[in-house]
């Protein structure tokens, strides 16, 4: 018998100030791509505490978590960037602020292809490697607004 491989919980912050997004630069063999700051829930731990240590992993910032604005699905055997095909991932998308005083910078924990950690135009999404494409699209229409369910996306 095969064994089940349950969804694995995500949490991603949406930081927006002035028309820009705060996002982690990463970098693969095709250049530059940018994704929004965040990562796994572990076992015992709310989706808000995860997302807050996700941002200083990552951000090197304390963030104040706000509304949930959106989530996707991310099956792995449907997309092309998927590393193994058993992958699913259900990525929770919250309107996140900077507490005052904090500036951004790679954190003590980033991810293994983390380089950076720049701010965008939401006007350039369209210009860059951003992922989801989807979510891009609709940060450049109407920021941060919610956005609801996207679907199983990259």
């Amino acid at each position: 018998m095969m064994a089940t491989v349950q969804p694995r919980i995500s949490v991603k912050a949406l930081i927006v100030d002035a028309g820009r997004i705060l996002v982690p630069m990463h970098r693969d063999d095709d250049g530059d791509y940018f994704i929004l700051p965040g990562g796994g829930q572990e076992r015992g731990e709310t989706v808000i505490a995860a997302l807050e240590r996700e941002c200083q992993e990552e951000l090197g910032v304390a963030v104040t978590v706000g509304d949930l604005v959106g989530a996707r699905d991310y099956i792995a055997q449907h997309h092309e960037f998927a590393a193994t095909d058993d992958a699913h991932q259900v990525e929770l998308v919250f309107r996140c602020t900077l507490k005052t005083g904090a500036v951004p910078v790679v954190g003590a924990n980033p991810d293994a292809r983390q380089i950076g950690v720049k701010w965008l135009a939401l006007a350039e999404l369209d210009r860059v490697r951003f992922y989801p494409r989807r979510l891009a699209e609709l940060l450049a229409k109407s920021g941060d607004r919610p956005f609801g369910y996207l679907g199983d996306v990259n």
